[in-house]
Parts: C-alpha cells; structure tokens; sequence
C-alpha cells in the first residue's frame, strides 16, 4: 500500500511518496461561511439555469445565436462585427480577478469559480449524500468490492452522468435557445451532429473532472493559483493561521501550549488536502472550509474563535493592514479608464443600422450619358419588431439617378438585406470625386443612421478632353 504524504511545502499531499494518486475525501465543515458560500452557490446555479429561460425583448437574457451571428444580453442585441466589445468583456472579467485578488486573495475561487461551485454543490453533495462523509468514503474506498460497495457506485456515478448531461444541455441552449434545444432533444442525433457533439464532448469532459480529476485542475492545470503570489501583497486578505496564537500545539490541559490543540481538523476538510497551518500555499482556494472547521473546535474547547481566519499576512503578525495602497490605486484607475472607454464606444452603438459599401470590380463606369458606381447597401435592424428605415441620399449632383433601393425599406424582427445600388451622375455634371451621404430615419425609436462614401471616376479635364476628341 503506497504510504501517503502528510500535508508539507515540498510535495503535494494528493501525491502519494511512491508518485501513485492519494485521493482526497474532505469531510464536511459546518459554519456561518460554509452556510453562505452554499447559499451563493445556489443563487449562481440559478443563473446559469435561469438565464435562457427568461425572456428580455423578446429573446433569451443571454443568447449567443450563432447560427444567425447574433448575440443578445440582457436586451442589447449584437452583430458578429459587434464582436469587439468582447475584448472589452475579456479583459473586464480578467481585470476584475486581478482586482478582487488585489484585496481579498483567492475569493474567486473558492466562492464563484464555476468548477468550484459545480464540485462542490452538486457532485460533492451527491457523493456525501450516498456514500457519507470524508471517514465513511475513505473507508468505502478501501473496503473490499460487495454488493452494497456496487450499488453505492452505481448510484452515485449514475448521478454524476446525469447532472453532466443537465449541465451540457444547458450550456447548449445558451447557443441554441430552449425551445430549439427541446426540438433538438426529440429528433435523431444526427439530424443535429454539431449541438449533439458539442453536448457529448461536454457532458464526458465534465464527468471525468468532476468523478475522478477533481482538485487537480485547480492544483496543476488552473494558472490562478501560480500568479496569485504576483497579484498579492501582505496586505491582501487571505485565509490564514494565527501562529502567534496557536504554537506551540498541544492538548487543551497543557498549560504551556498554544490554542491549537492538533486536532487537524482543518486539514480533514481541506477539498485541496493542505495544511492551513504551513502559511499561505498555492494550492489553498480560499474556500473558508478551515476557518469554520477550527472555529467549531474553538468553541468546543472554550477558546476564542478566528485562530484560522480571514486576515492580511500583516494582521496575522500584529501589524497594521492597509486597504488602500499603490497597486489598489493603480488597479482602480485602470478600471475606471475601462470603463470610460467601454462606455465611450457603446454609446454609439444603435439598435439599427446602415453601411454604403463599394462593390467588388471596376471603380466607376463611364458611358454616353452617365459616370456609374455601384455599392452595397446592408440594413441590419437588431430590434423584436418591425423596423421601417426612410433611405435617402444627399451630396449628389442635380440629375443624378438612383436605382436598387426604395425610399421606404420595411424589415422583419431581426432581419438584415443587402440592396444593390447604383448611383449614376450625368456626364455634365459630373466635376471629380465627391462624398455621397446616405441616411436612414428609423422607426420605431425615431433616430436618424448616417454614413458615407466617396464618388469616383476620371477626372473632370480627361473628360473634357474626350469630348473635344
């Protein structure tokens, strides 16, 4: 039998000395933070399966339709060429993390991040509901293959399927709304190979992590937990030991110990299999499992609870804690600047829109009467109902012909066309190279699109030459 690791800073305890896997079964911690990170868990889950549900303008509150390249939330409707404001989604969310573990270290883990609230609060509570606690499915783990070790395999794994195939189909419908997804559901697979493939790579990827890789994604794959020491300084908040208050360790009646009395129970109910006690470590992610464990043992002994608790490096050693401080101040600047130019370019987002485009080929044409350009002409409206756009066209000299497009274009919920246009200038008229203005009153919503375009053609004296000739 491999001999297992005690928790250290050399070597991580979910790898047995012999190299081989220690897998870990943390018991279950009580306490006001367990309470509210199980709370926060289920609102966030919540929202992941309540978001395609609920309907804003007309369309789910988040819905990436990629089939028709466009992508609404929460009301605003977006085209792919739209897709630049998620750089500014990207980098937002990625700023933010940077941000929140400025202040309060590895708060996102522990609390938000979804692998952490789908192991934690389904696939967890699965397993702690049918195998019991840490000691009870340690025990089962090495118990001998029975009848009663099957069926408990079987429930639980079947459960784990289940719960991966829910969460994929969820994922699913936030690119393919519900009510197509449930079509979806009752043809044949292969009559939607790419949403079915898509699922099922989905639902294996999550059953494998969450039944067997569990917290080594967060230990070896996940990067958050190695940049952390860059992004963190001593007085950023974290889960740690008060060693002043708890060394030496000893029993409760010894009355030359510390309040610490070994019971290690916080390494018990560790997810990571660390001891809190070894100071700060990458593998900790802030879950406060710890600080609920020791408080509970505190009580039980007598002795004033927070000897694991939420605190800066410095307040752990009697220092003074300072929140606000040159990178905070850096950090937060950068954030309002983000935002200032994310709203900057919003505002001239419309929920319509018109583009003069130039056609592929020849610049103009030049005949008996007239100098010809040819042009696309794309109206997207993004709006649930009925658009109708007023199209007209300034700068043009007198006499100057237009074909392709009405004066009244009507479009559907959502719909985009793509007009031909010619723009034809009589031969007398026609000076050199000009801009050609085209503007579309849209309503409902009353406001007015605009673009431009230049004119080309030969110039005015080689024309003039021609006709001498």
């Amino acid at each position: 039998m491999a001999t297992r690791n005690s928790p250290n800073l050399t070597s991580l305890s979910s790898i047995n000395r012999d190299g081989s896997r220690n897998f870990l079964y943390p018991a279950d911690s009580r306490g006001r933070f367990t309470l509210a990170r199980r709370v926060f868990g289920v609102f966030l889950l919540l929202i992941y399966v309540l978001l395609p549900w609920i309907p804003v303008n007309g369309y789910p509150a988040v819905f990436l339709d990629l089939a028709e390249r466009r992508f609404h939330f929460f009301g605003l409707t977006f085209l792919a060429e739209d897709l630049w404001i998620g750089f500014f989604l990207l980098t937002g969310l990625g700023f933010s993390l940077f941000y929140v573990t400025a202040l309060f270290g590895r708060l996102w883990c522990g609390w938000a991040c979804p692998y952490t609230v789908f192991l934690e609060h389904l696939y967890r509570r699965v397993e702690r509901w049918v195998e019991g606690d840490g000691p009870a499915r340690r025990r089962l783990a090495n118990a001998p293959l029975t009848g009663s070790k099957i069926t408990k395999l079987i429930i639980k794994h079947g459960l784990y399927v289940v719960i991966s195939l829910v969460i994929a189909h969820i994922f699913v419908s936030y690119f393919v709304s519900i009510p197509r997804l449930y079509v979806y559901m009752q043809e044949s697979p292969l009559n939607n190979m790419k949403s079915f493939g898509v699922m099922l790579f989905l639902t294996v990827c999550l059953y494998f992590s969450f039944s067997w890789f569990r917290e080594q994604f967060c230990i070896i794959m996940c990067p958050y937990g190695r940049i952390q020491s860059a992004l963190t300084d001593d007085d950023t908040i974290i889960i740690g030991y008060d060693e002043k208050r708890g060394e030496p360790r000893g029993k409760k009646s010894d009355p030359n110990a510390g309040d610490c009395v070994s019971c290690n129970r916080c390494v018990q109910v560790c997810p990571t299999g660390i001891d809190i006690r070894n100071g700060l470590q990458l593998e900790c992610i802030g879950c406060a499992a710890c600080i609920d464990a020791c408080d509970e043992i505190m009580e039980k002994v007598g002795r004033d609870k927070g000897l694991v608790r939420y605190d800066s490096m410095n307040g752990l050693a009697g220092k003074k804690r300072r929140l606000w401080r040159p990178r905070v101040a850096l950090y937060t600047g950068f954030m309002f600047l983000g935002v200032a130019v994310l709203g900057l370019f919003l505002s001239g987002l419309h929920s319509a829109k018109i583009e003069l485009i130039r056609m592929e080929g020849n610049p103009f044409y030049v005949d008996e009467n007239y100098v010809r350009n040819q042009y696309r002409l794309q109206l997207v409206t993004k709006k649930s109902e009925e658009t109708t756009m007023a199209v007209s066209f300034e700068g043009l000299p007198e006499g100057t012909v237009v074909t392709g497009v009405e004066d009244s274009v009507s479009l559907s919920p959502g719909e985009e066309t793509v007009k031909t246009v010619l723009i034809q200038v009589p031969l007398d008229r026609y000076e050199g190279a000009f801009t050609v203005g085209v503007k579309a009153e849209v309503t409902p919503g009353d406001f007015v699109l605009e673009d431009t375009i230049g004119f080309i053609g030969p110039s005015a004296y080689t024309l003039r030459k021609e006709k001498d000739e």
